[in-house]
This record gives C-alpha cells, sequence and structure tokens, in this order.
C-alpha cells in the first residue's frame, strides 16, 4: 500500500494534473471570495473572521461531497426524463437552481442598494451568524460547480481533484478578509460584484438550457468594469458624478482596440466588445442611482 502511494507521488502526470487543478480552482474561486465577503460583511467586524473560517471549513466538506456526487453522476450518461426532443440530466438541474438562487440573492441584494439601505454590522447572535454561515456555504456550493466540473473534465484522478479543492479553499480563507474589507470601503465595487453575480446565474441558466455561452463575455465584462471602477477610485476619489470621464475613454479605448484588431486581419466579434461595455453601462447606472439612494438616506436620517 505505502509503495503504491509512493508510486502514485512520483508520477509527472498526477503533479502536473494537480497544479494545473489547483491554479484553475484559484481563479474560478476569485467570484466565491467577493460575494463571501459581501454576505460576511453583515456581521460585525470581529465575527466576520470567524464566520468566513467556519463557513468555508464547511464548504470544504460540502464540495468534496459534491465532487464525488458528480464524478458518479458524470458516469451515468443517459437523460432523466425529457420534453420533447430536450434531454434532462442532473447536471442541468443543478445548474438550474444555481442560477435561479444566485438570481434571487443578487436582485434582492441590488435592490436594497437601490433604496439606500445601506448594510450595517449586525451582532453575532446564534441565528444571525448560522444564517451567514450557511450563506457562505450555499454562495461556495453554487461559485464550486463550474470548477467542480472543470476539475471533472481534466483529470480522471479523485485524490488529484480533492487535493486541489483544498488548495484552493485555503487561499479563499487568507483572501477573504482583504477583499471584504476592500468591498466593505467602497461599496461601487459591491454593485459591481450584484452585477455580475446576475450575468453568472444567466450563465448557468444557460448552460442548464444547452446553451453555448462563451465565458469570454463574463471575464471580459467582470474584467473591464473592474478597472474602470479602480481608476474611478483612484483619480476621482470616489466622485460618482465624474465617473464617466474615466468610463467613456475606456470604452473609447475598447472599440479602438478592436478596430485595430480587426484591420491586422483578426476575426474578433464585435459583441466582444459589445458586451463588457454595456455591462459596464449598466454598473455605472446602478451605482449612480445607489449612490443618490444613500445620499437621500443620509440628509433624511440627518
Amino acid at each position: 500500500m505505502f509503495l503504491e502511494i509512493v508510486d502514485y507521488l512520483s508520477r509527472a502526470d498526477v503533479w502536473i494534473a494537480f497544479l494545473t487543478l489547483s491554479l484553475l480552482e484559484i481563479v474560478l474561486g476569485i467570484d466565491n471570495v467577493i460575494f463571501i465577503s459581501i454576505a460576511a460583511n453583515k456581521l460585525s467586524e470581529k465575527a466576520r473572521g470567524k464566520a468566513r473560517a467556519l463557513g468555508l471549513f464547511l464548504a470544504l466538506i460540502m464540495r468534496v461531497a459534491v465532487l464525488w456526487t458528480i464524478v458518479v453522476l458524470v458516469r451515468k450518461t443517459a437523460p432523466i426524463f425529457s420534453f420533447g426532443d430536450f434531454n434532462v440530466s442532473w447536471r442541468d438541474l443543478v445548474l438550474c437552481g444555481g442560477g435561479l438562487f444566485l438570481l434571487y440573492k443578487a436582485t434582492v441584494e441590488i435592490g436594497a442598494e437601490l433604496k439606500g439601505v445601506e448594510a450595517s454590522a449586525q451582532p453575532a447572535t446564534a441565528s444571525v451568524f448560522g444564517l451567514v454561515v450557511i450563506q457562505i456555504v450555499l454562495l461556495d456550493l453554487v461559485f464550486s460547480i463550474d470548477s467542480i466540473f472543470t476539475a471533472v473534465g481534466l483529470s480522471r484522478k479523485l485524490p488529484v481533484m480533492i487535493a486541489a479543492i483544498v488548495v484552493a479553499i485555503l487561499v479563499m480563507m487568507l483572501a477573504s478578509g482583504v477583499v471584504g474589507g476592500f468591498i466593505h470601503r467602497h461599496p461601487t465595487i459591491k454593485m459591481l460584484a450584484l452585477a455580475f453575480l446576475v450575468m453568472v446565474a444567466l450563465a448557468l441558466l444557460g448552460d442548464a438550457g444547452h446553451l453555448d455561452i462563451d465565458r469570454i463575455y463574463l471575464y471580459g465584462s467582470i474584467a473591464f468594469s473592474f478597472i474602470v471602477e479602480i481608476l474611478s477610485l483612484t483619480l476621482l476619489r470616489g466622485a460618482r458624478r465624474l465617473s464617466a470621464l474615466i468610463f467613456v475613454p475606456c470604452a473609447a479605448l475598447l472599440i479602438g482596440a478592436l478596430c485595430g484588431a480587426r484591420s491586422m486581419g483578426l476575426d474578433i466579434d464585435w459583441s466582444y466588445v459589445a458586451v463588457p461595455i454595456s455591462f459596464g453601462l449598466i454598473v455605472q447606472v446602478l451605482n449612480a442611482l445607489a449612490h443618490q439612494a444613500r445620499t437621500a438616506s443620509r440628509l433624511a436620517d440627518g
């Protein structure tokens, strides 16, 4: 038994698979960190770290259990039931449920932001603390669906997949506190994250409906809007009324880059620019409305 383990760990393909999967799990876990931080920010600063640690520890157990379940299910290719020519599998049901959950969660949070309801830190009572921990576990489970299926697609070795997931969870534990503090100080980043949550939800629902949605649209949208927000926070010092001074030049640069690439003979579809710019514009409008609502709420209270 010992010699088999040593032989297994000495194989180059095992380490290549482990390193590749670990990197992918960490990259795909960035959105997990953002939304787990949002959930934990509802607690007092003292309780946030405990909630994140406990939630992510339970999420690790949940991920491994889901991974094992999916490894078993993917071997069963027969559909569960059908609607005419449309076949429904267990994967479709999981993605559909996850997409609906994320869509509900995001719209509720965006609605609160547009009403000017500032998330105040709540005392760490057993009920509130437990609710936040449950949300962290559920959010991680929903967001890990893509990364779990990626692991299943890249490696047939269950121990390698589990090891990569453990590494990703440890990185999330270390990074979630820093990300949470940044989001708490800059509510515009929270709105960006919530808007991205809607995009992810729609992508999951599309996958459940057997629609081939290119993930470049998602990654391009969040990258473009994040750059715009960081430049706005850095150069404008939070002056939301002047944020168009950053958004418009960034959009123009993106369009110019596409025009330049197409003039060089590269066949890049315009949608790869149109979707990020449209998403960025929606984020700008939502942030402007939320800023007005927060201002009105402070004036009413003061």
